[in-house]
């Protein structure tokens, strides 16, 4: 099943096709932006039963060096296989469309990053007929953007910095830069990074704080994936006042306990001693009270060597 966080990873780049351009230089290349981009069919299944299909493809053209096209993959972890497909994918959209060719593979940890950056030859050692180089972006190049200005700058490529970065613990650093910057964009801009950033998360704890300052910060954003995000944090909200409210009941109750037991030993109970022990909110605590309750001779007495 294709999750969330591969979806945001490649989709991100249909939604802003200069975004690669802007990302190259991280990669140790220089691409010219683009004047026109154009998003193409992903898929690549010929007439045989074999199906193929890239995330994303885009045919970028450039005033400087004309057309390309950019296959976008999402890799979320090491695949043996993926090598002979992105192989497959290069020579078949050259074949296909008679443009230069390249292949971004898109991150999220370092393991699988370094491990998709290796040449892979198609001949033998002494024939390396077709060799395979795609550039990688993951956590080991990618900005850290952790100043509101500068995300402001590119709310596109911070987002995809939060994406490549959601499994380090930089990313809340980088989530709160976002969610400042998003402030001031217009909804329609800032609804589908709001939508990329939270689907990049995935499950990754990271999600938890991205919803909590979507709701806060961006409380006034009606996009899809933002009144999830609300709806999810007000839902925690009742759970987690729901379960406090147990809590408090439970004391309570163990509180009534003691006082009772006192009461009927003929006990008699301050009003200091009545508040400390309504106002204890520690079962543990309770439970040595009560226990104490049964032999003492003056209420105070449960609260001996504390």
């Amino acid at each position: 099943m294709v999750s969330s966080s591969h979806e945001a990873m490649h989709r991100i780049f249909q939604h802003d096709p200069g975004l690669f351009s802007r990302v190259s230089h991280f990669l140790g290349v220089d691409v010219p932006a683009p004047v026109k981009a154009t998003v193409l069919p992903t898929d690549l299944t010929e007439a045989g039963p074999v199906e193929r299909r890239v995330d994303t493809l885009l045919r970028l053209e450039t005033a400087e060096q004309g057309a390309f096209l950019l296959a976008v993959e999402a890799q979320g972890k090491k695949d043996p296989d993926k090598p002979a497909s992105w192989a497959y994918y290069a020579a078949y959209l050259w074949t296909k469309y008679r443009l230069p060719t390249a292949l971004l593979v898109v991150c999220q940890d370092h393991a699988t990053a370094r491990w998709a950056q290796q040449p892979v030859c198609s001949g033998p050692p002494q024939l390396p007929t077709l060799t395979l180089t795609p550039l990688v972006a993951g956590p080991h190049n990618m900005p850290v953007i952790t100043d509101p200005e500068e995300a402001r700058a590119d709310l596109v490529l911070a987002s995809l910095a939060a994406i490549t970065h959601a499994a380090d613990t930089v990313v809340n650093e980088i989530l709160k830069a976002l969610s400042t910057a998003l402030r001031d964009a217009p909804e329609d801009i800032a609804d589908p990074i709001v939508e990329f950033t939270a689907q990049g998360l995935g499950n990754r704890p990271a999600k938890h704080l991205w919803r909590n300052l979507v709701a806060v910060d961006l409380s006034f954003y009606k996009s899809y994936i933002s009144e999830e995000i609300r709806d999810e944090g007000r839902e925690q909200g009742l759970e987690q006042g729901l379960e406090q409210g147990l809590e408090q009941g439970r004391a309570q109750s163990r509180a009534e306990d003691v006082l009772f037991v006192l009461e009927q030993r003929g006990i008699e109970v301050s009003e200091d001693s009545r508040t400390r022990i309504t106002g204890c909110l520690d079962h543990d605590v309770l439970r040595a009270w009560l226990s104490r309750a049964i032999t003492v001779s003056e209420a105070e007495e449960i609260f001996a060597g504390e």
